[in-house]
Order: C-alpha cells, then sequence, then structure tokens
C-alpha cells in the first residue's frame, strides 16, 4: 500500500480510537406514562454533529478505493455539517478541502469549515450544489466525495461501531431494551439506511420511522414509489430534506415516513430547550416530532416501551437562522400553534 495512504487511514483510525461514544438520554416525559424517549446526543462529536461519524467513513472508504492521494483536494456538497466535518478529516491527513454550500447555510457553520482549513464555494441554492461540484472537481483535479451517493455503502452497516450497534448497545440496562421505535431523519439517507439494515440483521422487533420536511421530495417519493421526484426549492430545516431522490436513500428498509411541517421542528426545537436546558438544531426538533407521534399512538396503543431519535447538531450553530424568532417569521412562519400543542400534550 502507498505509504502516504496507510499513513493517512492509521490518523483516521487513531483518532477514532480516542474517542468516546455519544451519550444517550432519557427524556423526562411523566405525562408519557409507560412510553420512554432516548435521545442520542451526536452534538458531542468533535465537530459537533452526527455528520463526523460519516465523514470519518467516507475518508476511509475514498482512501481505501484509492479515490483520495497525496495532495488531493477534496470536494463536498454540503448544506453545512458534512463540510464541517470534512474539512476536520481533510486537515487531520493534510489534503485541500473545498465545500460547494448553499448561500442560505448558517453563517457559524462556514467560520467552522474555514477554522478547520477548509474553503467554500457558494450557490443560490440546493439543488445545484452537486453539478457545482463535479464542475469544481473535474476542474482542480479533485476527488469529488459526493455523500449523497456514497453514505449507505461507506458505513458498514453489520456493526464496527457504528451508529446502529450503539445505539442497541446503550440501551440493555433499560426497562425496554429493544426499542419499539426508532426514528431518523434523512439527509443523505444514509444513517437511515444503516440503521434499517442493522435492525434486519440482528432480528430485532423494530420499527423504523424516516421523518421528512416540507420542500423534500423523500416523503413523496416513498408513498408513490418514484425515484424520479425533484423539487425546485430547498429545505428550510438544515442537514435534512433533498430536492431529489438521492441514491443513500433506501426506501426499503424503512417501516413508515412521517412529513413534519416546518413550523413544528422549530416549536419542538424550543420546547426541548425548556425541557433540557440545552439547544439542539432544527433537525432534532423534526426527529422528535416523530418520536412523540408514534409514543402517542403507543399510548393509544396501551402499549409499553421505549423510543429512540437522535439529537443531530448543537443549536448554537443556529442562533443566526433558526432561533433568531426575525428569522423564522419570514422564512417559515408561525409555530405558536404547534408550540401550545407540545405545551397541553406533554408539558
Amino acid at each position: 500500500m502507498n505509504v502516504w495512504v496507510a499513513d493517512a487511514i492509521a490518523k483516521i483510525n487513531a483518532d477514532a480510537h480516542r474517542s468516546a461514544d455519544t451519550h444517550l438520554f432519557k427524556l423526562p416525559l411523566p405525562r408519557l406514562e409507560g412510553v420512554d424517549i432516548y435521545l442520542k446526543d451526536e452534538s458531542t462529536h468533535p465537530t459537533g454533529s452526527l455528520k463526523h461519524r460519516l465523514a470519518r467513513s467516507l475518508f476511509l472508504y475514498a482512501l481505501c478505493n484509492g479515490k483520495i492521494t497525496e495532495g488531493k483536494t477534496v470536494v463536498e456538497a454540503s448544506s453545512g455539517s458534512t463540510a464541517v466535518s470534512e474539512a476536520y478529516f481533510a486537515r487531520m491527513i493534510g489534503v485541500p478541502f473545498i465545500a460547494v454550500v448553499p448561500k442560505s447555510t448558517a453563517r457559524s457553520k462556514i467560520r467552522q469549515i474555514e477554522f478547520y482549513g477548509g474553503q467554500t464555494r457558494f450557490v443560490d441554492t440546493a439543488p445545484q450544489m452537486h453539478d457545482a461540484s463535479v464542475a469544481l472537481a473535474a476542474e482542480i483535479d479533485g476527488h469529488f466525495m459526493d455523500q449523497f451517493t456514497y453514505a449507505e455503502r461507506a458505513t458498514d452497516w453489520r456493526g464496527n461501531n457504528n451508529i446502529a450497534e450503539s445505539v442497541y448497545t446503550q440501551m440493555e440496562r433499560e426497562p425496554h431494551p429493544i426499542p419499539v421505535h426508532l426514528v431518523m431523519s434523512a439527509g443523505t439517507g444514509g444513517t437511515s439506511a444503516t440503521l434499517g439494515r442493522y435492525i434486519r440483521y440482528k432480528g430485532y422487533d423494530t420499527d423504523l420511522t424516516v421523518v421528512d420536511p416540507e420542500n423534500s421530495v423523500f416523503f413523496d417519493s416513498y408513498q408513490t414509489g418514484d425515484r424520479s421526484l425533484t423539487a425546485n426549492t430547498s429545505s428550510r430545516i438544515e442537514g435534512i430534506g433533498r430536492p431529489k431522490v438521492e441514491h443513500s436513500f433506501q426506501p426499503e428498509v424503512i417501516d413508515h415516513m412521517i412529513q413534519v411541517p416546518d413550523a413544528a421542528s422549530i416549536a419542538t426545537m424550543l420546547w426541548l430547550e425548556k425541557l433540557i436546558g440545552r439547544k439542539a438544531g432544527p433537525s432534532t426538533g423534526t426527529n422528535l416530532w416523530g418520536a412523540l407521534i408514534r409514543a402517542q399512538e403507543m399510548q393509544q396503543q396501551d402499549r409499553r416501551g421505549s423510543i429512540v431519535t437522535l439529537l443531530c447538531d448543537s443549536g448554537e450553530r443556529y442562533l443566526d437562522t433558526h432561533y433568531n424568532p426575525d428569522w423564522v417569521r419570514d422564512r417559515i412562519g408561525d409555530c405558536h400553534e404547534f408550540a401550545t400543542d407540545l405545551e397541553a400534550e406533554f408539558g
């Protein structure tokens, strides 16, 4: 093996070996008697989000497939979090990194990409990211990482400390160790693919629900079976939802999908802050809204058990957007009705 590639792989594996697992904590929701909801806090990764796992897997996959070599510039299409994590690993192994991001990406994410030595190129909307990344990589003889294609195959879904294995290991001593539901949003679709495959591989009696925001075609594609669907708009819940059905989206391993109103995502995100005293990102609001729907269904069925979903990243990244009341009013609208419902149902 090429000495530089071997050294790069060793650096990434050493970083993983130094890293502790992320915490799984139980939400204090006494009104949900008999139903326990857990959040796996992916914001505690070194780069602050769930995408840290994906970026590590993508770099290892590209290195082992001979796509990244010494001095090769890595290019990625991203709404921000994946680019932050990839910039971290690019700096670790000493290669240049350029992120192609929409102009709407939170400024804090741009600053983090630059902090890790990455550069950014802006496009007007999310649908333009892919083609712009392909063109840029060709122009500079770089490697387009293409998370939306390779996310579902870069991670070993059978185990090897993936997020699914981690969840089930951490749940072993809980009152209901095998979750009735796992709830996850889709950006690339890679995490939901890992979860769904692992559930089947292990034979667990767990349903996988994927939640989708507005301005995303994943939900409609799941309902109709049409993978050719596209949209001309971008998701307003940064990091999830896509204007086309990405290759990594694997509907066959999903049991149910729920389309979540964007205002409900914001209301749930703000409600969660009151509950745990911490800010989470808007996609966490989407995840938790779906988990609460599943919890209500379980109560109506007089069924006991656990539900696990993900806290994908910190809300500190969204202070100028999703935590800014003026931005929310202008871009998403009134969230009051959903906030009232949450308080009435769950306190």
